[in-house]
């Protein structure tokens, strides 16, 4: 068996685990991330020309409470229920 290096989850997976892990019981979550952005100057070597760049880190990961439901959205008050995972 191949060993596994990569573990991928959807947005609402991580939804999902941050609202179990912050004990959450209600409302619409979904994931909130922030972004930063720097500019530097780049080149492939010491003699290579330099090209302006923009870097864009990203700085948080979060939850944000949502109003109306969409896509990325995870009812915590169903969690319980199961529900959740069935949508995904």
């Amino acid at each position: 068996m191949p060993e596994i290096k990569n573990i991928e989850f959807s947005y609402r997976e991580v939804a999902e685990a941050l609202i179990r892990f912050n004990k959450i019981r209600s409302g619409l979550w979904g994931i909130s991330i922030k972004f930063g952005i720097q500019g530097a100057n780049i080149g492939q070597g010491p003699s290579a020309d330099l090209t302006p760049a923009a870097i864009v880190p990203i700085l948080n990961i979060g939850l944000q409470r949502f109003d109306a439901p969409n896509n990325l959205t995870i009812d915590a008050g169903q969690l319980e229920s199961g529900e959740s995972r069935k949508k995904s």
